[in-house]
Order: structure tokens, then C-alpha cells, then sequence
């Protein structure tokens, strides 16, 4: 299955990686696989086609990560899945991910129409670390429930959905011999996904060499591999997605310099206050030097787009005053 050397393959839970994989009209059929795997869809249920679609949520407030959703569907039946990879703990997940899921759901309804149009939208994290310390599972999904009978809504009510996969959790359950990939796709997927770990610059061998044996009976695994191989050679790809994982280790670096001066303040909200300095420190300033590069490269506006969340209106007035 290999043709280049484990250490060249780029991290896939870099969302600029993740979406190049996973976004492209080109492996589209390996998007349909994954959701369905995620989501647990078999027979009439199943997802049959997505329609990528582009939307600006975040960028509005100090933090956001970037303006536009890491990745974004409609699938046949008019649903909403947002996928977002989350390679940093902000400490603001939930709340994060509720915000965009009513942003992303209301979007839907267009002037003149009724609120009986909003159809379901599904938000999925996929995160590099741990969310609920008190749940052991690293699947976990929400719904609505009417809290005496734990009863879900009518199907025509029933348009929340939202779930996290937190891959430490995933990787320790697949270490202690606890999952069966061969019999769970899901699983295959997650060991694409958390094979490689660019900030500890580590690749597990071991998990490749499961991988090996599960292609064997798995055409679209090999398909996703032989992509993830030709992402990480393109030298366009392979710059924008250093850029961008340069950008996340240093946003981490002062996320964490901002938590130490706020401990040191001894305020009562100082810590808060220092990871709320330390989210907005530079950000706007580091996107538009990375854009810069890339431009300076001729780099398309769209990749250069999607590694740094710059628009295509403000790529352009930057190119033009270069």
C-alpha cells in the first residue's frame, strides 16, 4: 500500500489536511463512506450523495479559528453536517459547537418560508483531545430528550444532532485490543486519521500495518491512502499545510503562555483573562504574513484560502498591493 516513506505522510487531523482528503469533489465517495461510517447509517437511511458547500460561521469573535467550517455537506435528503476538526483544547468546545450549530441551522430558513422548512443538521468534532473526562466511550452523540422519559422528538422535530470523537480515546481503546476494525468501519477510518502526529513528528507502525490487512477487503481505504500519498508529495498542498500547522503550534504556544500570566496575576477571572488574550494575540497579523507567502508562490487563491481563513476578497486586495 505504501510508496513513499510513513514520516513524509502529512497529519490528516490538521484540518487544512483533513479537508483536502475529505472535501474534494474528487473523493467524494470516500466523504459518503466516512459519514456513514460516523453516523451509523446502513440501508434506506444511508447517505447516497453530498453536495459540498461553503459557509462562513466563525471569524467573528476573538478565537474563532478560522471564518470558514472545516467541512460542510448537503446531503440527498437536505441535511447539514459540519465536520470540524479540532487539533487544540480551547477549553470552549461545547459552547462552540452549539454556536455553530444554530448559526449553520438558521441559515436554512429563507425569507417567506416556515420554520416547518429547517431540516435536521448534524455537527461532528472530531478532537485531539480529551472532552468529557467523565464519559470513557470516544463516540458520544446528542439529541433532544424530554428529561422524565429520556423520549427523543417526533422524526419531523428531531433536527439536533452532534457528535464528538475524541481520538486519545480512540487510540487508547484500539492500544488495549478493545475494538475490532475488521468488523467496524468507523474504527478504520479513526486508525486513517491517528496514524500520524505531526506535533509529536511520530507515526505508529503498528497502526499502519493493521491498516495493510484491512485494505485488503477495503477498496476505499486504499483509495483514501493513495490520496493521502499524493497530498503529502504536491509540493502546493505540502507548503500550505506546513504554514498552517506552523500556525496551530504557535496559536497553542501562546494559549498556554497566556494561561501561565493569567495563574500569575492571581485575578479572580485571570486566567480567563489570559486565554482570551492569548486567543486574539497576533492571529489576524499571522494570517495575513502566511497569505503573503503563499501569494509570493502563486499559490491558488482557494488553497490559500482554506489554510488560512482569509477571504477571497481580502487574498485579492492583498495580491493587488503586493
Amino acid at each position: 500500500m505504501r510508496r513513499i516513506p510513513l514520516h513524509k505522510l502529512i497529519d490528516l487531523k490538521v484540518d487544512f489536511a483533513f479537508k483536502q482528503l475529505f472535501g474534494s469533489e474528487r473523493n467524494k465517495h470516500i466523504t459518503i463512506v466516512f459519514l456513514n461510517a460516523i453516523l451509523a447509517r446502513t440501508g434506506r437511511d444511508t447517505i447516497k450523495e453530498v453536495t459540498f458547500l461553503n459557509e462562513e460561521l466563525g471569524g467573528q469573535y476573538d478565537g474563532d479559528k478560522q471564518s470558514r467550517l472545516d467541512l460542510l455537506v448537503k446531503t440527498q435528503s437536505g441535511e447539514h453536517i459540519n465536520i470540524e476538526m479540532q487539533l487544540s483544547n480551547q477549553d470552549d468546545m461545547m459552547k462552540r459547537t452549539l454556536y455553530y450549530w444554530s448559526r449553520l441551522f438558521a441559515k436554512q430558513l429563507e425569507k417567506g418560508k416556515g420554520y416547518r422548512t429547517l431540516l435536521p443538521t448534524i455537527t461532528i468534532n472530531i478532537c485531539n483531545f480529551t472532552v468529557f473526562n467523565d464519559l470513557s466511550h470516544y463516540h458520544t452523540t446528542y439529541h433532544l430528550y424530554e428529561d422524565a422519559e429520556l423520549k427523543r422528538l417526533r422524526p419531523i422535530d428531531d433536527v439536533l444532532e452532534v457528535h464528538f470523537i475524541e481520538m486519545n480515546k480512540f487510540l487508547k481503546a484500539w492500544h488495549d485490543k478493545k475494538l475490532q476494525p475488521l468488523d467496524d468501519i468507523l474504527a478504520r477510518w479513526l486508525l486513517l486519521l491517528g496514524m500520524v502526529d505531526a506535533r509529536k513528528e511520530k507515526v505508529y507502525t503498528e497502526i499502519y500495518e493493521e491498516l495493510e490487512e484491512l485494505a485488503m477487503k477495503d477498496e476505499n481505504l486504499i483509495d483514501a491512502f493513495g490520496t493521502w500519498e499524493e497530498l503529502s508529495q504536491t509540493p502546493e498542498t505540502r507548503f500550505a499545510y506546513e504554514m498552517r500547522l506552523k500556525a496551530i503550534i504557535d496559536d497553542e504556544a501562546r494559549l498556554s503562555d497566556a494561561k501561565d500570566k493569567g495563574i500569575e496575576l492571581g485575578e479572580e477571572r485571570g486566567i480567563e483573562k489570559g486565554i482570551e488574550i492569548g486567543k486574539a494575540a497576533g492571529r489576524h497579523e499571522e494570517r495575513l504574513q502566511l497569505a503573503k507567502n503563499f501569494l509570493a508562490l502563486h499559490v491558488e487563491l482557494e488553497t490559500i484560502q482554506q489554510a488560512t481563513g482569509l477571504s477571497i476578497d481580502e487574498l485579492e486586495k492583498l495580491k493587488r498591493h503586493m
